[in-house]
């Protein structure tokens, strides 16, 4: 239902909905978190369309997209429309002619980290295209989405973006995702009363004992300083390397078949081994330091192979739209001294045990209740502030999207690679995944002069290639 006040004592103005407490969160005097996507061409970028698919298929696919967020005399806050002019909203660098792909390397890099330091306008709504046509060593051109957090989670940001985009082989068919599952969703028990005691007592175990570390951790538990935790106030503010790493769809699913674990598992297998090793070769007497990894999680129930249209044009698109995900912490397994042959598969199924038994737990429907008992009689202020605790405290970020299984196009310019990160969050190491076609892409967000991004990704790199090869020897 729409809602007339007045702004600024002026005229009354249409707000279309009011912001999610989430939204909030993420857009207050303590947090203003943002994701950019980065789309990669084969060929260099054609700009001539870019304001034809702005006001022609981006901006009609949600409201947000043409509003502001303002306050109502209640103190609330509500998307106010406004009229959108689009060219306000894209960017087009200038770099210097004529420089080597590794040149451009450096100046898309720099780039990159000052667009995810530069806030965003409160007075316009709240995104932005930046449009990069110099060559680099990933792609002929690239353009870059940056998307405030408040308009909606990384789920639903990329399923209105890659609504935007074509199948390249054959534009009249959608974009499809892969068959995936909320990893929320309670695992099936047996029907017998007696049968189900046991996995009741657990749960309710496992939930007492985790929302109660959730909450020590988001209110004054903060890891300590190491190699990837630099404990500096106002992080989020600090510029930041992004650098990338593409692995093989294939390879990983053959790991995951090896091992019986799921792709999650062993994606935070090589991550956290990759991050134990980088501590490990920073300071020998820092790589077992307590570390807690903070894993974003869609609680959304998507079963089903379905198309971007059906998910994002449909009935269910206001369901599905929105900031639907949890919290989940993970303490990183420390390294021991394992035969080399075995230690990386131990590390792995270490990581699918704590992951099981903490999906066995309701605590992150328990800490939503908190925060929204927190913002009714705190105030949204005060939950921020808690949000905010709950993201820095942690030493780092891991997070995950399911990208298309075919080949995308934009404006009939095909797509070579996709990636995205998320910035302006209060800590020194984000990790984001993201899968499209057969590919599997980690990109590393790392705060600037405390980690080497270099470093970082070939100690990954290393772990991945440990896990894999010990797989392989175990069939």
């Amino acid at each position: 239902m729409d809602l007339r006040v007045k702004v600024g004592g002026l005229e009354d103005v249409v707000l279309s909905e009011p912001v999610s407490p989430t939204g909030q969160y993420f857009n207050s005097s303590v947090l203003s978190i943002s994701i950019l996507c980065v789309l990669e061409f084969e060929n260099p970028f054609d700009d001539s369309t870019s304001l034809a698919l702005v006001n022609d298929v981006f901006l009609p696919i949600n409201p947000r997209f043409s509003s502001i967020m303002v306050e109502d005399k209640q103190g609330g806050k509500q998307w106010k429309r406004v009229e959108v002019n689009a060219e306000d909203h894209i960017r087009i660098p200038c770099f210097p002619e004529g420089l080597s792909t590794e040149s451009y390397d450096h100046c898309f890099n720099d780039y990159l980290s000052k667009m995810a330091k530069d806030p965003l306008p409160q007075t316009k709504p709240l995104w932005e295209i930046h449009i990069i046509k110099y060559p680099t060593s990933n792609a002929s051109g690239n353009v870059v989405f940056k998307l405030h957090h408040s308009l909606g989670d990384g789920y639903s940001l990329m399923c209105a973006l890659l609504s935007c985009l074509q199948r390249a082989d054959n534009p009249s068919l959608p974009l499809t995702l892969p068959i995936f599952r909320n990893s929320l969703k309670p695992e099936k028990v047996p029907k017998s009363i007696i049968s189900r005691v046991p996995q009741v007592l657990s749960c309710a175990v496992n939930t007492v004992m985790d929302f109660g570390w959730s909450v020590l951790k988001s209110s004054f538990l903060e890891d300590r300083r190491s190699p990837i935790h630099s404990g500096n106030k106002g992080v989020e503010f600090n510029p930041i390397n992004i650098t990338t790493i593409t692995f093989s769809l294939d390879q990983i699913k053959q790991i995951k078949s090896c091992l019986h674990v799921t792709i999650n598992d062993v994606i935070c297998g090589i991550i956290f081994l990759g991050t134990r090793l980088y501590m490990d070769v920073t300071s020998e007497e820092a790589k077992n330091e307590s570390s807690t990894a903070l894993v974003l999680l869609n609680t959304r129930y998507i079963n089903g192979f379905k198309s971007l249209n059906e998910m994002c044009q449909n009935q269910e698109s206001k369901s599905l739209w929105g900031n639907k995900f949890a919290f989940l912490h993970i303490s990183l397994p420390q390294l021991h001294q394992y035969d080399e042959s075995l230690k990386p598969l131990k590390f792995v199924q270490e990581i699918q045990s704590i992951i099981k038994r903490k999906r066995n737990s309701a605590a992150v429907y328990l800490t939503g209740m908190l925060l929204e008992s927190m913002r009714k009689y705190r105030g949204p202020e005060a939950a921020a502030q808690y949000v905010h605790n709950t993201i820095r405290n942690p030493s780092m970020a891991v997070t995950n999207m399911i990208g298309p299984v075919e080949k995308m196009a934009l404006s009939n310019q095909p797509v070579k690679g996709l990636y995205f990160m998320v910035v302006n969050s209060p800590q020194s190491l984000v990790v984001t995944i993201m899968s499209y076609m057969d590919q599997l892409r980690v990109t590393i967000g790392a705060e600037t002069g405390f980690i080497d991004p270099v470093k970082f990704r070939t100690c990954t790199e290393k772990a991945f290639s440990m896990i894999f090869d010990a797989a392989m020897k175990s069939k």
